[in-house]
């Protein structure tokens, strides 16, 4: 039984909803992808361009996932300060978990956390605004630090 859906959101272009309940700590799904240097991902991103997205995920290795390239349906997960999962990555893979229960027809979110070299302008931190709308929304999907 499919579990979950991609469609239009409220915050940005398409999100991805449960279309059942899911519990706290259950995995959802895994970011797929084609594996890759940075400097490739970057160069790929400049000429191809996602009109707005970037589905790029960053491993600790240094390399990045382009869900752009083979990727699923995570790709699509949009950012919230206060997020419903958590992205874990384990083993070169990166894995979405419910970090609470999640109704059936509420949209998954995960904190991106990014980050830039430096300190971040006002032109960079209009770039990564959020648009989440929650209460407690940082104004940034850019991470604390």
């Amino acid at each position: 039984m499919k579990r979950i859906s991609v469609r239009r959101s409220r915050v940005h272009g398409r999100g991805v909803f449960a279309l059942q309940p899911l519990s706290a700590g259950e995995l959802i799904i895994e970011y797929t992808g084609t594996v890759m240097s940075w400097k490739r991902a970057v160069t790929r991103h400049a000429k191809f361009g996602t009109e707005g997205h970037t589905f790029l995920f960053g491993l600790a290795d240094g390399r990045v996932i382009d869900g752009s390239i083979g990727g699923n349906s995570a790709r699509w997960i949009n950012h919230a300060c206060v997020a419903n999962c958590e992205a874990v990555e384990s083993e070169g893979r990166v894995l979405i978990h419910a970090l609470a229960n999640i109704k059936a027809g509420e949209e998954l979110f995960i904190s991106y956390g990014l980050t830039t070299e430096g300190r971040a302008s006002a032109s960079v931190r209009a770039q990564y605004a959020c648009r989440c709308g929650h209460r407690r929304c940082r104004g940034t999907m850019l991470g604390r630090g």
